[in-house]
C-alpha cells in the first residue's frame, strides 16, 4: 500500500454546514425513537440520498431534510446538536468550523427568533471555550420565504456581529428572485459580516452573475456551475471570491454524476480559493474528512490537498493571526513524511 499522509491531521476550515444536516445519524434515531417519530426508511440506514436536480428532486431532498428537522423541538436538542457537529469536525481536522443556520426553524419552541439564535451563540462560544475549536455562526435565510424575512434575519445577524460572522441564503435557488434579497444582504455587509449565499450549483453561470451583481458575495456556497463560464470563472478570482464546494451534495442532487465529474480541479486551476464543504452529511452520507479522501482518490497530490486546506483557512473569517498559526500547521503536516 502506498504511504499517504493522515488527511485528519490536515489543518482544516469547514465553511460549508447546515445546522440540522449536521445531525449524526445515531442522534437522529435516538430524538426519532424517543419521540415516537417514524422515519423515512433512508433516514433510518443513513443511505446517502440520490434525486434528480429537478423541482420533484427537490421536493424530495427538502422533505427528508424537514422530516430530520422535526427531531429538534428543544433547547436541548439544539445545543446537543451543535456540540456533536463541532466535535465530530474537531475530529477530522477542522481548526475553524461556518456552520449555518435559520433561526426561523426553531423559533417556535424557543421563544422566538431572538431567543433562537442567542442560545446558538451562547452554546457556540461554551464550546470553543471547552472543545478546542474556533466556531462562527452564519445566519442563513431562505429563498423559500419573502425577502422581508431575509431583512429581519439580516437585521438579527447584524445586531449579534462578532460570534455571528456571516450572512446567508439557502434552499432551491431556482425559486425566488435574487434581486429582492439585496437589501438583506446590504444590512449584513454594513454590519462587517460576510456575505455568504448558494449560488451556482442548480442554476448556471447566467444565475451566479445575478448573485454576483445583487449580493456582492464574499463566498459563494457551491458555485460550482461557473466552471461552464471560464469568464466568469475569471470574474469570481479576480474578485476574490471563494467558492465553498460540496462534492457530495452535488452528486445527491444529480448535478453531477459521480464526485470525479465535480470540477474541483478546473477552478483550482484557473486560481479559485476552494473550501471542500459537506454541506448536509446526514442526507448526503459523507462528512468534511471525506471530500478531501474523494479528492484523493481523484488523484489530487497531498500538495494540491494542502493548497485546499489552504483555501479553505484563508476563505474563512478568522482573525489574520489565527489564520497564520493555521497556514502553518498545514506546512508543518506536508513537511511530515507518509506512512
Amino acid at each position: 500500500m502506498e504511504a499517504v499522509r493522515d488527511l485528519r491531521a490536515l489543518p482544516k476550515a469547514h465553511l460549508h454546514l447546515h445546522f440540522t444536516g449536521s445531525m449524526r445519524q445515531d442522534t437522529l434515531l435516538e430524538l426519532a425513537e424517543e419521540q415516537r417519530l417514524r422515519l423515512p426508511s433512508q433516514l433510518q440506514t443513513g443511505q446517502a440520498l440520490r434525486v434528480e436536480p429537478s423541482a420533484r428532486g427537490w421536493f424530495r431532498f427538502q422533505r427528508f431534510y424537514d422530516t430530520a428537522r422535526r427531531v429538534v423541538n428543544s433547547e436541548e436538542i439544539m445545543r446537543r446538536l451543535l456540540r456533536e457537529a463541532a466535535i465530530d469536525d474537531r475530529a477530522e481536522g477542522s481548526v475553524r468550523l461556518e456552520l449555518q443556520i435559520d433561526p426561523t426553524s426553531y423559533a417556535p419552541f424557543a421563544g422566538g427568533l431572538t431567543p433562537a439564535l442567542e442560545l446558538i451563540l451562547d452554546e457556540a462560544e461554551a464550546i470553543e471555550q471547552e472543545e478546542g475549536i474556533s466556531l462562527g455562526i452564519v445566519v442563513a435565510a431562505s429563498r423559500m420565504r419573502h425577502p422581508l424575512e431575509a431583512r429581519t434575519l439580516a437585521r438579527l445577524a447584524a445586531r449579534n456581529a462578532g460570534r455571528v460572522i456571516g450572512f446567508g441564503l439557502s434552499n432551491d435557488e431556482r425559486r425566488g428572485d435574487t434581486r429582492e434579497f439585496a437589501p438583506a444582504f446590504r444590512i449584513a455587509r454594513d454590519a462587517g459580516l460576510a456575505a455568504v449565499p448558494h449560488g451556482g450549483e442548480l442554476l448556471g453561470p447566467g444565475h451566479i452573475t445575478e448573485v454576483l451583481d445583487s449580493l456582492r458575495p464574499t463566498r459563494l456556497g457551491h458555485g460550482v456551475r461557473a466552471a461552464e463560464d471560464p469568464r466568469l470563472v475569471e470574474r469570481l478570482v479576480a474578485d476574490g471570491i471563494a467558492f465553498e464546494i460540496c462534492p457530495a451534495s452535488n452528486v445527491a442532487l444529480g448535478v453531477y454524476s459521480e464526485s470525479g465529474d465535480v470540477p474541483v480541479r478546473t477552478l483550482l486551476e484557473a486560481g479559485a480559493t476552494i473550501a471542500l464543504g459537506a454541506d448536509d452529511p446526514l442526507l448526503f452520507g459523507s462528512r468534511l474528512l471525506e471530500q478531501y479522501e474523494k479528492a484523493r482518490e481523484h488523484g489530487f497530490s497531498d500538495a494540491e490537498l494542502a493548497h485546499l486546506a489552504e483555501g479553505s483557512i484563508m476563505a474563512s473569517t478568522m482573525s489574520d493571526e489565527a489564520k497564520q498559526q493555521h497556514l502553518a500547521g498545514v506546512q508543518r503536516w506536508l513537511e511530515t513524511e507518509p506512512s
